[in-house]
């Protein structure tokens, strides 16, 4: 097939911007991400634990994609965190055992990692755990150690990919939701949003917890999401003691269970437990007592003290969208030409995503019969913003004389200024989560409640909005409640009216 091929992708989470990101990598294609909320990387994505899993968990007789792709896709991302200046810590990973049965599953999750080429895997003894993390369970008798693991940032991870991506040429379609796929001849020809019509030669579908409903609009399906939900504990950045590897328990059939790890910002996190939803509970991300404490009585059993609970600052829940059929789902469906599956990315969903993506470019390549010609000046590159909270002394004393909204401290907890909100803005934020995930404001022992309202003075100056449209995460969210309108007239007016 010759000439520019048009390529939607639905979902900008970390498969879709993966996605985006390589196959803007050549002229030939025209690329759109499609999102239907106010930003990227806010469904599966943003209530991720965010580890870089070394790849020794997925058996790969049973789930062949997980355990080939997650081990790939270890080794991109040790690479575009470099390109992308993406927060990691490649601090390895532990897996414990407290007794003999659970040291034979080391066992077999060493082998299992040696057939799906993962390096450096050694199971240790308690001495030698101890001395690779002093705060590991006294009780623990082995652990299988992993030093290719790393915690990442996901939202970071997301915006680095979508923002280098639209460097590139993709074109970001936000608050757009996908109401129907248009085929003609057996051809996708286009998609249907609550938008306008956008016509395309290809579909992928990278849509999360909603793949099954999408992959249902083009006449195929065949599988089923199942929304499993993971509760999390977060503490304070000054919460001690913390872990400096990754601390799992030995796995279950059902889940790799609750993970004790310290996040690249530096709180120490606890979490996902794992509770499988009914299909129509895919948007719950409500918290329970049951939940909470289980994550709490389970990372206790990994560690010799977790901080105190009063240095907890958030609880919160996350959904992991569960394929009927175990592994991942990445085809080129044949019933439609030019609908592609990316889709039942559980975990490792993360890890896999780079190579999910040049999985989906070999697809592309082979269904429309070319050889994509690499775009001419295509940048690699992508620098986050600049966190003052980084800064030495004399770098801080050099950005305030530049530009002196580095020297007006917004959010006091995470040191954030007006320079790196308005910055945020810039780059494309337009919510209060927007700015809160490319900058950390709000993300502090207050968890907003000093800050939130000069984040939306800013939004409301930088978007020339009224301040009661500042929404917190979009449509349906705005901050104004009633006739907010009231607070801003004039004063004498104010004075002048009746009083209740």
């Amino acid at each position: 097939m010759g000439g520019l091929i048009r390529v939607a992708i639905i979902g900008a989470g970390v498969v879709g911007a993966s996605i985006a990101r390589v196959l803007s990598m050549f002229e030939d294609l025209e690329v759109h991400l499609v999102e239907k909320e106010a930003d990227v990387g806010w469904g599966v994505s943003k209530a991720n634990t965010g580890i870089i899993h070394a790849g020794y968990d997925d058996e790969p007789d049973l789930y062949p994609l997980r355990a080939k792709l997650c081990a790939e896709g270890n080794r991109i991302w040790h690479e575009w965190v470099k390109d992308l200046d993406i927060p990691v810590r490649w601090c390895g990973s532990l897996v414990l055992a407290f007794n003999d049965e659970e040291e034979k599953i080391l066992e077999e999750l060493l082998n299992r990692g040696v057939r799906n080429g993962v390096s450096n895997l050694e199971i240790i003894d308690h001495e030698r755990l101890k001395v690779l993390e002093t705060n590991s369970s006294e009780n623990a008798t082995a652990a299988l150690w992993a030093p290719t693991a790393g915690q990442i940032s996901p939202w970071d991870a997301v915006i680095a990919l979508v923002e280098n991506s639209l460097t590139n040429g993709v074109r970001l379609h936000l608050s757009t939701e996908v109401k129907g796929i248009k085929i003609s001849g057996g051809q996708v020809c286009g998609l249907e949003t609550n938008k306008s019509f956008l016509e395309v030669d290809c579909v992928i579908n990278a849509a999360g917890l909603y793949a099954d409903k999408i992959s249902e609009m083009a006449g195929l399906g065949g599988y089923r999401i199942k929304p499993r939900k993971g509760e999390y504990l977060i503490f304070d950045r000054d919460a001690e003691p913390k872990v400096s590897r990754i601390i799992f328990p030995t796995p279950t059939p059902i889940s790799k269970g609750v993970v004790v790890t310290t996040t690249t910002d530096g709180n120490l996190m606890i979490g996902p437990s794992a509770q499988d939803l009914p299909e129509n509970l895919r948007e719950d991300k409500s918290n329970t007592y049951d939940g909470l404490k289980l994550v709490w009585e389970s990372a206790s059993n990994l560690v010799k003290k977790l901080p105190p609970r009063n240095k907890v600052i958030r609880f919160f829940a996350g959904l992991r969208p569960e394929p009927s059929g175990g592994d991942f789902i990445i085809k080129d469906c044949d019933e439609v030409f030019g609908f592609i599956e990316a889709s039942g990315m559980r975990s490792p969903g993360l890890t896999s995503a780079p190579a999910v993506a040049y999985m989906i470019l070999e697809m592309l390549k082979a269904k429309f019969d070319f050889n994509p010609k690499p775009k001419a000046g295509w940048n690699r590159c992508r620098r986050r913003i600049k966190r003052f909270s980084e800064m030495t002394f004399e770098e801080r004393s050099k950005v305030v004389n530049e530009n002196p909204g580095y020297g007006r401290i917004v959010c006091v907890d995470e040191l954030v200024t007006e320079a790196e909100i308005v910055e945020a803005i810039r780059r494309g934020a337009t919510t209060i989560d927007g700015v809160k995930f490319r900058t950390r404001a709000c993300m502090g022992t207050c968890q907003g409640s000093s800050c939130m309202h000069k984040v939306a003075a800013i939004l409301a100056r930088e978007l020339n909005m009224p301040l009661w449209m500042v929404s917190l995460r979009g449509s349906g969210t705005e901050i104004g409640i009633g006739d907010v309108k009231a607070l801003l007239r004039d004063k004498n007016e104010l004075e002048g009216s009746p009083r209740g």
